[in-house]
């Protein structure tokens, strides 16, 4: 068997600046350079995937970098293809690094007649040859019970922590940290231990799925600065409505932090006419040019991360130690001082 010298990386087409950010952060912390394997992922005319790899990954420790986002079956078939090419190229390990992992929130049956979407796609990774995956802000962490490899799931509240402590070093002592809905409570509240802050949570009552129908605020938010805390936003209606809530019951500011930025349709223009005063997120997903051209949206870097984190899995240590913000604090290198 052949030594594995250096993990090497190879990306799809869902996130490219992500995936080259990575490298970039590897070859810092490796002091050599760490660049994407030369590979070519294209379409045939009839939307048919087809991938090629140009160099020697035979016996080689390998990590594609693919989010299943928008759109999401195009991703997922590159993710999955992917991983046959380097199976059938004798690499040594393949593991998938899948900042945000689609499907995540088709976890359970919710009615007769419905698939549990996500045990589907865990399965299919599998079947292509993929030994171990790494994630960030699962949106229910049974999913990683789908797996039957070793799943590492990375929390973005670290990195919030370090942002919010940044920018509200003046008023820590008028943090509110909100939840958008009762299912968030364990999210929202792992944040608000990291800033000793306390918890407020948003309870809506949806009458059919993407309509609320009622919201309710449970928790004393008058004269604080809230932050609401989610794993994702979709079109953000209802984080617009809790927005507007929380400023009519006495709110002085709404910010939000949110893992996963999908902001499909009208997102961002609801954002941008929001009373939030700042949305912000990370790049698990790649930006558009509206995301990024919205003055009231900042998006957070999880490169130095997710780094770290490949480089820990490559050399056998522990990925949990990047749960913890002293941990992270300096693989982000002052990036949030000043």
């Amino acid at each position: 068997m052949p030594t594995v010298v250096e993990p090497k990386l190879i990306a799809g087409n869902s996130n490219l600046p992500l995936a080259s950010s990575i490298a970039r952060r590897m070859s810092m912390h490796r002091g050599m350079t760490v660049d994407l394997v030369n590979a070519r992922v294209e379409r045939f005319n009839d939307g048919e995937i087809f991938v090629e790899v140009f160099e020697n990954v035979r016996g080689e420790d390998m990590f594609i970098i693919q989010s299943t986002s928008n759109p999401a079956n195009d991703n997922l078939m590159e993710l999955l293809i992917i991983a046959d090419a380097l199976r059938r190229s004798s690499a040594q390990r393949v593991t998938a690094v899948i900042p945000y992992f689609g499907y995540a929130r088709q976890d359970r049956r919710t009615k007769a007649r419905t698939p549990i979407s996500a045990k589907l796609v865990a399965n299919m990774l599998v079947e292509a040859g993929i030994a171990r995956v790494l994630t960030m802000d699962l949106h229910a962490a049974q999913i990683q019970g789908f797996f039957d490899i070793p799943v590492d799931n990375l929390y973005a509240s670290p990195i919030f922590a370090l942002d919010i402590k940044n920018q509200f070093r003046d008023s820590m002592s008028d943090l509110m940290v909100v939840s958008p809905d009762v299912g968030g409570v364990a999210r929202a509240r792992e944040l608000a231990k990291r800033i000793d802050a306390p918890l407020a949570i948003v309870d809506k009552r949806r009458e059919k799925p993407g309509e609320v129908a009622d919201m309710t605020v449970i928790g004393e938010v008058a004269g604080k600065k809230c932050i609401i805390v989610d794993d994702m936003v979709d079109t953000a209606g209802t984080l617009c409505k809790a927005a507007d809530l929380l400023t009519s019951s006495g709110a002085t500011e709404v910010h939000a932090y949110i893992s996963h930025g999908v902001l499909s349709g009208p997102a961002v223009e609801r954002v941008s006419k929001s009373v939030m005063k700042s949305l912000v997120i990370t790049d698990s997903i790649a930006a558009t040019d509206a995301v990024k051209a919205c003055e009231n949206i900042r998006i957070l870097p999880t490169a130095p991360m997710f780094a770290q984190a490949t480089l820990n899995i490559w050399n056998g240590t522990s990925v949990s130690s990047l749960f913890e913000t002293d941990t992270l604090e300096p693989i982000y290198e002052g990036f949030f001082k000043g």
